[in-house]
């Protein structure tokens, strides 16, 4: 998976993860199916969901930085042996 669709999935999942824990939409949307017992068990899931998310979106921001570093470094020193990327 390339650093693009990493960064979309965790940062996806952190703000459902997130609207999940800090508004009742889960709840009510449990309630409506029936399945209301369910919701004593949110916590157990949604936290450990949201911490998976947002290491995700860290670790795909720290690679994508790491690439950014290194074509950084061999840009420049292309230019300094005369290589053109042309």
């Amino acid at each position: 998976m390339d650093n693009r669709t990493l960064i979309k999935t965790g940062v996806a999942g952190s703000v459902i993860a997130v609207l999940c824990c800090s508004t009742p939409i889960l709840v009510i949307l449990l309630g409506a199916l029936g399945l209301s017992a369910w919701a004593g068990w949110l916590d157990y899931v949604l936290m450990p969901a949201l911490v998976v998310f947002v290491g995700i979106t860290i670790y795909a921001l720290y690679h994508r930085r790491a690439e950014a570093v290194c074509c950084a470094v061999e840009a420049k020193q292309s230019q300094k042996k005369g290589i053109s990327n042309e």
